[in-house]
């Protein structure tokens, strides 16, 4: 069968499209790509008006991955005229638009359209296409959002990793951490921020980030933080092997931060946190992400703003970003530098900042061999100098302060000289970009001005804050202080009638000591009990406090008024209280754990000394919340007999009140004494309850009580606090005082450490410091710690710290042991500033040092180092330029220390030097030599010597000068005077003078024309000569040499120079003429724009007849032309000329101009009449070919034309624009440039020397467009049926060519297409586009071309089809034996498609292969014959059409057994059987209707016996014979078949059987369709 070819051509970009190929419903037009990737634009207009634009994004929304929670917006910018209106859409649903939820917006200023989601969600990921529209076009782009859902959960990721057999340890882990919820919903405080940081940070940062923060406590501080760090190792070691490079770092000018860190994972993930919230990151730098992990092996790399890294929930590191308020005052400027000279860069900054980061190409640069960086000791003035600076260099330089910076070019000029080309440039000393220093220094000064005078400001506002809470202190305190001392009045008076029942007391226990003793002990016992009742009752007045509190407060203690009071506080307590004091002085790590102290009590009295240490140490150990009160009572000293002392202040409230609730850990001990002393008030409360005291018995008889305090180091140490006194003494001072009452004071110059909260510092206070004339330094700490120092080896080294008190001292450590002023270290100090100094540094001198002051400390390293460096002297004997003559040696030595192995390496011009031919070099001990040999010219350079060990490198730089001939002199020529009496010329110098200075320059003269030369002389070194022997006219050439002490140079000769050149004036004008008469022609003319130098005299005129070549001078030659004008009166009636003229100065005349037109010697002419015959021959869209004919001449009336002017106007224009600028001498001409199908009309001028004549129009405008043309189609072959798969698209080009643009219409099946098919027209082509055919798009598609002229159509036949469904189930029927019927259920696409048929297919059981038995059946039925029996048959039936055929449908297995049966033959009686009978058609010819095109098929079944003969006959012609049809007959079935129908194959066919008992006919009727 023949099939048609399939078209089915996919749509292509740039074309058309509907909204069936998944675009919005209104995108119907042609599709093109906008410059924005990822943007499609569909224009709904074949043609835009002007002016008219698509919509376009100029910026289009994004893709964003923002984390669940967060505010997610969408931002585009669109352009368009007019403006188009914006929309969004989503591809899961519709948008829901809501304040809280979704919202559109759109910004006035920016011109941004927004889609915001306040707090995505996770419903809201999803793909979003924003559209601009306007009536011209749409614009589509699309974004996604994806939402990271908060609440990961760890137990989850180890359930996925481990199943339900999570590791124990794991398990223990999940439940110490909280999960990554609560870390979600709970911000981090600005506590918790601290210490993360603290985690992290150097020891050398503690007291930085304690002082920004406000700790104050530092040894409370270093405690937790140690505990911290062992939680933290330990949870750490679960999942990271190994960690360092860990710092913090500056925020760049990108406001972001690069961090490199090691870590070495145990199968462990990665987390990122930002101020305790997790937040997203890529594993690119490349990906659109605020934050990203880039990992090479162990190295990760972090790009973020203020975060930690979480490993498996455990915070392994944090880092603290900060931003220096500095800006630029003065930026770098663009540097301009040539090739091997330095070139600086500088930089003023608007406040002190140590160092920026310089950049050069986007690479960080530092301290080296190129670049050097500088800064001035005010730290404003920053400073870059590029080394020898090279063509690679060149580039854009930065400097970045915080997170400002600026950026300058760097220029690097080449060497212009090409004599060296190929070899390196010279280096130079020179450096560019130095400006004005002074401008500098004023810049930095008014900075520094500024800048002093903003921190005055703010200085005075913390002082003024700072007086004012001052104040409130003091008033404060002195309400305290009245309410004290009314209190100490009430207990003095019933202290006094306390001691006379003391006194009687004491005298009956000293009957009985053993028994006084016992009494003693229970009475303390019970003071020990109301002291714990006392403290377990909470206070009104507390106030909750955290127990990382950074609020401090400090107790200040009143100096002592009475000074018989501070007496009798001196006999009471002692002096061992001094002790205290001196060991806590002694030097002490801060932050360790606090010694032991034990306080030893004198025979007859007890002394409890209150000690705050104790509640300070109970207070950090405690996880519980402390309280506070705030003290309002001085501290007092009640002194009474020998019985009680009391010392100490009611600060002990307080520390009751914090040690309320807490475990104390430890045994409560009491001493027993001879008789009952309180020393210590309210601190001996504390001091009981909180410290164990250890009571024992000294050798007088004295017993002891130790108050044990465990500090960090786990050091124990005693202090003893004892009376000088005996027992006798206290008594009889007990005795003497016994009726005086005095209020509670320490002893004058003794310490009491007193605070308030549980983190604070120390505060230490100087008692009755004021009128003892003691300075009272409380909480000494540092300003400036010390730093880390480098120091060469013989020189000084110097470490400097500065205290905050002047009258503090310190003692100097060097690892462990103190260091006192010796020889070769001094230790100095200078009021608050303590300096060690070591003269000449030794490797014996290297070392940790340690400055400990009050408790404090601080401490850092001296590193020695043996860098390689020269001795002064030998460095200035080197740096001597070295010269020698060509072929000599050259040697440079230079001596040298520095701790060895020193890498020894010379180089010449940038060229490491090793040992050949010509160049040795030798290195001894301290000592190295370079030795050339043979040096030519060439080697001249710099000479660099460059050493180098572990601890620096260090160069010194020498040039090598070999001296030679030098080279000659280089030109041009440069001509300064050529004149009649002198010639000066000058000339360069040689470009190598053989590194000699010049002595002369030798110049030889020759006269041109003349062999020989005269030597002129020496005339000395400068480069420039004046000949005064010269003769005007004269030309000379020169020849010069250059003469140094090594000899002199080759010759240089010179051009030919002119003595008194004379200077012409140029060609005036061309002459014009003004007027002609038959005995007279006036010209005119302009003088040349080169006069020669000199003003012009006159001129000379020459005239020429046409057509000969001689010139004759019209002036006479003694007498020229003054004017600039003449009348030519020599000439001839009739004749024709042309005249030129040329300029006279004081060197003579000129060149003559160039001719003037061709005049006639005769009188003026008349003006031509009007063209003839003026017409169109041709035109295009934007050409128009004229012709015509010259106007009649007639005499005296109109003259003959000379020439003519075109000229046309648009119609809606009334100014004529003239075609052609010159005359035009033929008689057509073509005029470019119209404007397509525009209205014009058109006009010719004739012209001659009489002017203008009139012009003539053409009859009608014209129209710019090609002459008219029918429309007709230009391809040579064109389909007329097309085969379209459904589903697919179908286009269809026509090319066809018409004038003018024709209406070009499609029609389907005669009425017009639906809006569903796309047009495209253009010039001389038209394409139908059916985007995803249906099969109700089948018909008969005409295009009309149609003008003024005429139309013409052509149709085609477009069917849309499918491969075909199969048909329905196959049943088998045998009415005769040997044969079966096979009849199927119609395929349902059969009355859709009138092409579809039938294939019957069949298989047997002998060879179980399917072959085709019949094709092409358009019934519903088949017989098969030779059907065997014994033989199991089976049929498949598939229906077919022009895409191809569908699945198959089978019929159930048939079999006809074959039965074996005994049987006998008997032979009947033969009889005569006539089967003979006429033709008859068993199965008549249908009518049939076929497609232009298309094949047709017809059949019918007969009978007859003998076997008939069968004629096919259309319209009574037998087709028997024609090669056209295809005829068979086939066991009765007769078929025709035409293979493509036409129209010469309508009519009328017969089919006649005959045979010998008759004839049949059976006719039908074939129609064809066009």
């Amino acid at each position: 069968m023949w099939k048609k070819s399939k078209v089915t051509d996919q749509t292509a970009a740039g074309q058309t499209v509907t909204d069936t190929e998944g675009g919005h419903p209104d995108d119907k037009g042609i599709r093109k790509k906008s410059k924005v990737p990822g943007v499609m634009i569909t224009q709904f207009q074949e043609e835009l008006p002007e002016g008219m634009t698509t919509p376009d994004f100029s910026r289009k929304p994004i893709a964003i991955t923002i984390q669940e929670g967060k505010c997610a917006i969408f931002k585009g910018i669109v352009v368009g005229t007019p403006k188009p209106s914006v929309t969004w859409t989503r591809a899961k649903g519709e948008i829901v638009f809501n304040p809280d939820t979704c919202r559109q917006n759109y910004n006035e200023s920016s011109h941004e359209h927004t889609l915001e989601f306040p707090k995505v969600a996770p419903e809201d990921a999803d793909t979003y296409k924003c559209y601009a529209t306007n009536e011209y076009g749409r614009a589509v782009c699309t974004a996604v959002l994806n939402v990271i859902e908060v609440g990961f959960s760890k137990t989850k990721e180890l359930q996925k990793t481990y199943g339900d057999d999570i590791p124990d340890f794991l398990k223990r882990k999940l439940k110490k951490r909280p999960t990554e919820e609560a870390k979600e919903e709970k911000a981090m405080t600005p506590e918790e921020k601290v210490w993360e940081i603290l985690l992290s940070a150097d020891k050398k940062d503690y007291e930085r980030i304690c002082a920004e923060h406000g700790i104050t406590n530092f040894r409370g501080m270093l405690k937790k933080l140690n505990d911290m760090k062992k939680e933290q190792n330990e949870d750490i070691a679960a999942f990271v092997s190994h960690m360092n490079t860990l710092k913090h770092i500056d925020v760049d000018d990108d406001d972001l931060a690069t961090l490199d860190l090691e870590v070495e994972l145990k199968d462990s993930k990665v987390f990122l946190y930002k101020d305790g919230s997790m937040v997203p990151f890529t594993k690119e730098e490349c990906e659109e992400k605020k934050h990203s992990l880039k990992q090479v092996g162990k190295k990760h790399t972090f790009t973020m703003n203020n975060q930690d890294v979480d490993v498996e929930g455990v915070s392994v590191f944090a880092a603290d970003f900060k931003v220096p308020d500095v800006d630029f005052a003065l930026k770098i400027q663009e540097v301009k530098a040539e090739e091997r000279e330095d070139a600086l860069f500088i930089c003023v900054l608007t406040a002190p900042l140590h160092e920026i980061k310089w950049f050069g190409k986007n690479a960080l640069l530092s301290n080296g061999e190129k670049h050097e960086i500088s800064v001035s000791e005010d730290k404003l003035i920053h400073k870059l100098i590029v080394r020898d600076c090279l063509p690679l260099d060149a580039g854009i330089y930065a400097a970045v302060a915080g997170i400002k910076s600026c950026n300058a070019w760097l220029v690097v000029e080449a060497d212009k000289d090409g004599s060296s080309k190929g070899k390196k440039a010279a280096r130079k000393s020179t450096m560019a970009g130095v400006g004005n220093d002074e401008d500098l220094l004023r810049i930095a000064k008014e900075q520094q001005e500024r800048y002093q005078k903003e921190m005055e400001e703010k200085l005075e506002i913390a002082k003024k804050s700072q007086a004012e809470r001052d104040a409130a202190d003091e008033a404060a305190r002195l309400e305290a202080q009245a309410a004290r001392k009314a209190a100490a009045d009430a207990k003095a008076e019933a202290k006094a009638a306390a001691k006379a029942a003391a006194k009687a007391k004491k005298a009956e226990s000293s009957k009985d000591e053993p028994i006084r003793r016992a009494s003693s002990a229970g009475q303390r016992k019970a003071s020990v009990a109301d002291g714990e009742a006392g403290a377990k009752e909470p206070s009104e007045d507390n106030e909750e406090v955290g127990e990382n509190s950074l609020f401090m407060e400090s107790v200040v203690v009143d100096e002592v008024k009475d000074e018989e009071e501070r007496k009798k506080k001196h006999e009471v307590e002692g002096k061992d209280h001094g002790e205290e004091t001196a060991k806590q002085k002694s030097g002490k790590k801060s932050g360790k754990k606090e010694k032991h102290l034990k306080v030893k009590f004198a025979d007859g009295e007890d002394a409890a000394v209150g000690n705050y240490h104790g509640e300070e140490t109970a207070a950090q150990k405690s996880g519980k919340k402390s309280v506070r009160k705030e003290n309002t009572n001085r501290p007092t000293v009640k002194s009474a007999d020998s019985e009680d002392a009391v010392v100490g202040n009611d600060h002990s409230e307080e520390k009751e009140k914090q040690k309320s609730g807490k475990k104390s850990g430890k045994k409560e001990k009491h001493s027993k004494d001879s008789e009952d002393a309180d020393v210590g008030n309210d601190h001996g409360e504390e001091t009981t309850e909180q410290n164990s005291g250890k009571s024992g018995q000294t050798e007088n008889g004295s017993s002891e009580k130790i108050v044990n305090r465990k500090d960090d180091d786990d050091d124990d140490e005693d202090v003893q606090i004892s009376d000088d006194k005996d027992d006798d003494d206290d008594d009889i001072a007990g005795s003497d005082e016994s009726d005086e009452e005095v209020e509670e004071q320490p002893a004058v110059g003794k310490r009491v450490r007193v605070r308030q909260g549980p983190l604070i510092e120390e505060t230490v206070i100087a008692i009755g410091a004021q009128q003892e004339g003691i300075s009272p330094y409380p909480g000494v700490h540092f300003h400036i710690g010390l730093s880390d120092c480098k120091a060469i080896t013989g020189e000084a080294a110097e470490l400097m710290c500065k205290l905050s008190s002047e009258d503090c001292e310190g003692i100097w450590y060097k690892d462990g042991e103190e260091i006192k002023s010796t020889e070769g270290i001094t230790v100095s100090k200078e009021g608050s500033f303590h300096k060690l100094k070591i003269h000449k540094a030794t490797d014996d001198d290297a070392g940790k040092y340690k400055f400990e002051a009050d408790g404090r400390k601080t401490e850092a390293l001296i590193v020695v180092e043996d860098p390689p460096r020269f001795d002064p002297e030998e460095l200035k004997t080197f740096i001597v330029p070295v010269t020698v003559k060509k072929g000599h040696k050259a040697t440079f030595k230079l001596p040298y220390r520095g701790r060895e192995p020193i890498k020894v390496q010379w180089y010449l011009e940038g060229e490491e030097l090793s040992d050949e031919a010509n160049i040795k070099i030798e290195t001894s001990d301290g000592c190295t030599r370079l030795l050339l040999i043979k040096l030519q010219r060439k080697d001249s350079g710099e000479v660099k010597l460059k050493l180098k060990n572990e601890f620096g490198t260090v160069e010194a730089l020498s040039e090598l000068i070999v001296m030679d001939k030098p080279t000659p002199p280089m030109g041009p020529l440069e001509v300064v005077e050529a004149s009649s009496s002198a010639i000066e010329f000058k000339w360069r110098p040689p470009k190598d003078s053989g590194g000699c200075k010049i002595g002369n320059y030798i110049l030889e003269r020759q006269q041109i024309g003349r062999n020989t030369w005269k030597k002129v002389g020496p005339i000395g070194p400068e480069a420039k000569y004046r000949d005064l022997d010269v003769d005007h006219g004269r030309r000379y050439c020169y020849r010069i040499r250059v003469e140094t002490e090594m000899g002199t140079s080759e010759l240089m000769e010179t051009e030919d120079i002119q003595a008194g050149t004379k200077a012409y004036p140029g060609p005036p004008s061309a002459p014009k003429v003004v007027s002609a008469f038959k005995d007279c022609i006036n010209l005119s003319w302009s003088p040349p724009a080169n006069t020669g130098g000199t003003n012009i005299l006159g001129y000379n005129l020459e005239k020429r007849k046409k057509g000969s070549n001689l010139w004759g001078q019209v002036n006479p030659p003694e007498e020229m032309i003054r004017a600039k004008g003449f009348a030519v009166k020599d000439v001839v009636e009739g004749m024709e000329y042309e005249f030129r003229v040329s300029a006279i100065n004081n060197s003579g005349a000129g060149e003559f101009s160039t001719p003037s037109e061709f005049v006639f010697a005769r009188d003026p002419k008349k003006p031509p009449g009007k063209v003839l015959d003026l017409k169109v021959t041709d035109s295009t869209y934007t050409t128009l070919s004229l012709s015509w004919n010259k106007p009649k001449d007639i005499e005296g009336v109109e003259d003959e034309a000379k020439g003519y002017f075109v000229e046309i106007r648009p119609a809606e224009n009334t100014d004529w624009n003239r075609c052609n600028s010159t005359v035009l001498t033929t008689n057509f001409y073509t005029v470019k440039g119209m404007k397509s199908m525009a209205m014009y009309w058109v006009r010719v001028i004739a012209m001659n020397d009489g002017g203008e004549g009139e012009p003539q129009e053409l009859d009608n405008y014209v129209l710019a467009m090609p002459p008219p043309v029918r429309p007709r189609f230009t391809d040579a072959k064109i389909k007329s049926f097309m085969v379209v798969r459904a589903g697919n698209s179908a286009r269809f080009t026509m090319n066809f060519e018409a004038s003018p643009w024709p209406e070009v219409t499609w029609l389907k099946d005669g009425v017009p297409v639906s809006k569903k098919v796309t047009i495209s027209n253009a010039e001389g082509t038209s394409q139908l586009l059916i985007p995803s055919a249906e099969r109700s798009d089948s018909g008969i598609y005409t295009i009309v071309v149609k003008n003024i002229v005429g139309q013409e159509t052509f149709s085609i036949e477009i069917r849309v089809t499918d491969e075909p469904k199969p048909p329905g189930p196959v049943e088998i029927e045998e009415n005769v034996p040997g044969t079966v019927t096979v009849s199927w259920t119609p395929s349902p696409d059969e009355k859709r498609d009138d092409r579809l048929h039938y294939m019957v297919t069949k298989r047997d059981s002998s060879k179980r292969t399917w072959h085709t038995v019949a094709d092409h059946i358009f019934n519903n039925k088949f017989t098969a014959c030779n059907i065997m029996p014994g033989r199991e048959y089976q049929f498949r039936v598939y229906a077919k059409n022009d895409m191809g055929s569908s699945k198959p449908s089978e019929s159930p297995k048939w079999l006809i057994t074959n039965k074996k049966e005994r049987f006998t033959v008997n032979m009947p009686e033969s009889k005569a059987c006539d089967l003979q009978c006429p033709p008859k058609f068993l199965v008549p010819l249908k009518m049939h209707t076929a497609p232009q095109g298309y094949e047709c098929y017809m059949s019918c079944a007969l009978k007859g016996d003998p076997m008939p003969h069968v004629t096919w006959l259309r319209n009574n012609i037998s087709l028997n014979t024609n090669t056209n049809y295809y005829i068979s007959n086939t066991c009765g079935v007769c078929s025709l078949l035409i293979l493509r129908v036409g129209p010469k194959d309508t009519g009328e066919y017969k089919v006649v059987a005959e045979n010998a008992m008759g004839t049949a006919e059976c006719s039908t009727k074939l129609t064809v369709r066009e």
